[in-house]
């Protein structure tokens, strides 16, 4: 057996001490691998089939929320979903492990999936939410661009709100916590197998990832738009509840470690005694004088060794980075949400002009579909820019630096909003040059441009190119620059901030819907927006994603010349 296994690691008798090196790196770890990939693959399938048509399921019958309000449920549920991934790391490594935490989390994650096939039924969702409230009558005043201050104007709120958001949340904590724990936890099953083990593992999972994506969307999405949100939310349902039981029959073969502490308990008790306890009042001036976090060193009259204090100061030299990808995260996740608002009112091939018109026997194309082009692009790209691109220039020694390729991430990033906001621009003007015309989706008329769904692929393709540079780029950054004993608390990280990046997104989109700014304030209809002035939205996503740019760039150069200097420094060192 491996001598420097953990010794309280439990692990399955798959291979034995004699047996002579394995022809392959995953021997007696298949089945383990193909457990939790295929676990993954199945709750991914189940995310998707919550996030895929959220909105226009929440504009349809008999909810009618304006388009406003579903797309911010959705960038809050999004928002949860990530700012939960460092809890769900800390709850690992304090106390329950990796293998059990997963598995809780997927029970909550259940319990919260039986909500929508609950809500989409009609007889359930009626003892779940009472009967559907009327719209109020609004005074003419209300639809205009201002309101006297003597007219009141009565809303709606949004039907079934409670229950959708209840269900929402109990999924996004399930979600958060599975994601932060199970990309570890897959990689603990081969890591005694070395890097190139570990390497392929990911590769495999990643694309297990964008499996689930593709199914998820290109089968449940056009059942849900097309045949029944009930029947569109029970089949991910039954996914995550096969997803559950594969994860934990697999457990007799999983190598599995308890809990041994957290990372992020280390921090916060380094940087509040930093912070908040009193210093020695006569430092040894034979040493340089210590910064903020030295003080909590006991050679400067802290409490804390010196290896843990230099992992903290690691930490807190990545976060930099990670707060200037915040208004990429903004931008990427709209791919799911504006997006999709954009794609509801440009005209689909096949779809009815009306809502009598039977559509079981004719193919309909679902506004979800054109997500799939992130994920399609993702599986083709990868392995060309692994097996072709990179090792050129890596021959020519043109390989950029996982920053420098962040930095070509924010700039397609910034291309792809760019994109959105010349469409939804040349949207509005066919719409008020020719009128609209009338396109259902589900129960829902849509008053849509006579401009194809076709003109959204390329600002799918940018972001889904922007993905390759930036998302992955910024994991290998955070952990080649962090300490091996921070890299969970570093995953858990990198989520939380992607989380605030759709937090912002919702705020943004809070604030252009006042009605004193009124880019996305009319009230006429429920879904529609072509009252709107969503362009304005994304050019203003674009120009704060192309400030952040240049900011970014000239932190890059910075950071990677002090890299370096100090490589040249060890370098010299170790030759004397």
């Amino acid at each position: 057996m491996d001598e420097n296994r953990d010794a309280n690691e439990s692990s399955p008798l798959l291979d034995s001490g004699s047996r002579p090196s394995p022809p392959s790196v995953f021997q007696g770890r298949r089945l383990a691998c193909a457990a939790i990939l295929l676990a993954e693959s199945l709750e991914r399938v189940a995310f998707y089939g919550i996030t895929s048509n959220l909105v226009l399921f929440l504009n349809n019958s008999p909810f009618y929320w304006e388009g406003t309000e579903a797309t911010q449920a959705l960038l809050t549920f999004m928002g949860v979903t990530y700012l939960i991934s460092p809890f769900g790391g800390w709850l690992a490594d304090a106390y329950l492990g990796k293998f059990w935490t997963i598995a809780s989390s997927l029970i909550l994650y259940f319990i919260g999936m039986i909500f929508f096939p609950f809500i989409s039924k009609d007889e359930t969702r009626i003892h779940l939410c009472g009967e559907e409230t009327a719209f109020p009558v609004q005074p003419a005043e209300c639809f205009n661009s201002t309101t006297p201050k003597n007219v009141t104007c009565p809303w709606r709120r949004p039907y079934c709100g409670s229950v959708i958001y209840i269900g929402m949340i109990l999924v996004a904590l399930g979600v958060g916590t599975v994601k932060s724990n199970i990309t570890p936890f897959g990689a603990d099953q081969v890591k005694d197998r070395g890097p190139e083990a570990t390497r392929r593992f990911f590769n495999w999972f990643y694309w297990c990832i964008n499996l689930g994506a593709i199914l998820s969307l290109g089968g449940v999405g056009y059942i849900q738009q097309n045949y029944s949100f009930e029947v569109g939310y029970i089949i991910p349902t039954v996914c995550l509840g096969v997803s559950f039981l594969v994860f934990v029959l697999g457990r007799t073969v999983f190598i599995t470690k308890p809990a041994d502490g957290s990372a992020f308990s280390d921090m916060v008790k380094i940087l509040s005694f930093a912070c908040c306890s009193q210093k020695p009042k006569e430092p040894n001036l034979l040493r340089n004088k210590p910064t903020l976090l030295d003080t909590a060193k006991l050679t400067y009259g802290g409490k804390f060794p010196e290896e843990k204090v230099e992992e903290v100061k690691a930490l807190v030299k990545i976060l930099p980075v990670f707060f200037a990808l915040i208004p990429y995260w903004t931008v990427y996740f709209q791919m799911q949400t504006t997006y999709i608002l954009q794609s509801l009112h440009l005209r689909i091939p096949g779809t009815p002009s009306n809502i009598s018109v039977d559509t079981s026997h004719q193919f309909t194309f679902p506004a979800a579909w054109l997500t799939m082009f992130d994920a399609v692009l993702i599986l083709m790209l990868i392995p060309l820019k692994d097996k072709v691109v990179d090792p050129v220039l890596k021959r020519r020694g043109l390989l950029p630096s996982s920053l420098k390729r962040i930095a070509v991430g924010m700039f397609f990033v910034m291309w792809s909003a760019v994109a959105a906001g010349i469409l939804e621009t040349k949207r509005l003007e066919i719409v008020k040059s020719n009128g609209t015309i009338d396109q259902v989706l589900g129960k829902v008329v849509y008053h849509v441009a006579n401009l194809p769904i076709w003109w959204q692929v390329p600002q799918y393709v940018l972001i889904g190119i922007s993905e390759i540079f930036a998302s992955i780029a910024g994991l290998e950054f955070a952990y080649s620059a962090a300490p091996k004993s921070m890299q969970s608390a570093i995953m858990g990280l990198f989520f939380f901030f992607s989380g605030i990046g759709s937090f912002v997104g919702s705020g943004l989109l809070a604030v252009v819907s006042l009605k004193e700014i009124g880019w996305m304030s009319s009230h006429r209809d429920f879904g529609n927006i072509n009252g709107c002035s969503l362009h304005y939205y994304f050019f203003l996503l674009a120009g704060i994603q192309g400030l952040t740019l240049l900011v970014f760039l000239i932190v890059s150069v910075k950071y990677d010349k002090q890299k370096s200097r100090a490589g040249s420094q060890r370098q010299r060192y170790s030759s004397s």
